[in-house]
């Protein structure tokens, strides 16, 4: 395993604690982390249900938490940690902010950007052309996290 591969791991490990306090919310439970120069930055989780706000993606949470913590809106030296495939709102942001690096867990087949033909090799203006994409880092852990969110709602 390389340095990079064990730190992709912690920092994965950190968004997943994230979405975890989604989860005691009773939100989806996505969470982030935005990491820069081996720092975290910023964290995020979901606050859709709780700010009623369908915005309140935990990247977008992230997104401006990382901005002002670096008093700029470009994220390019940084990388964003995600559970979830960044959705197609959440893409356009990291466009926007630039960011050097996405890594995420589990793949959203119904509402990623990917769904839409914007993967990583045909990102078509979604993503900024610079911006590197790691995906299925923890992935058994992330989608076992939505699963078991969804199969308790289910029940109820």
């Amino acid at each position: 395993m390389t340095d990079q591969e064990k730190k992709d791991i912690h920092y994965m490990k950190l968004a997943i604690k994230e979405a975890l306090e989604a989860e005691k919310k009773d939100e989806v439970p996505i969470g982030c982390v935005v990491v820069c120069d081996d720092r975290v930055i910023a964290r995020g989780h979901n606050l859709v249900e709780q700010l009623h706000d369908f915005t309140a993606h935990a990247e977008m949470q992230a997104f401006t938490a990382a901005s002002e913590f670096l008093g700029g809106k470009s994220l390019h030296d940084c990388t964003l940690y995600v559970t979830l495939e960044p959705c197609v709102m959440c893409a356009g942001a990291a466009y926007n902010t630039r960011i050097g690096r996405i890594v995420y867990g589990a793949s959203d087949e119904k509402r990623g950007y990917s769904f839409f033909g914007m993967h990583q090799h045909n990102q078509q203006g979604i993503l900024h052309p610079k911006t590197i994409i790691k995906e299925g880092v923890m992935k058994e852990e992330c989608i076992a996290l939505l699963q078991n969110f969804f199969r308790k709602k289910r029940k109820d």
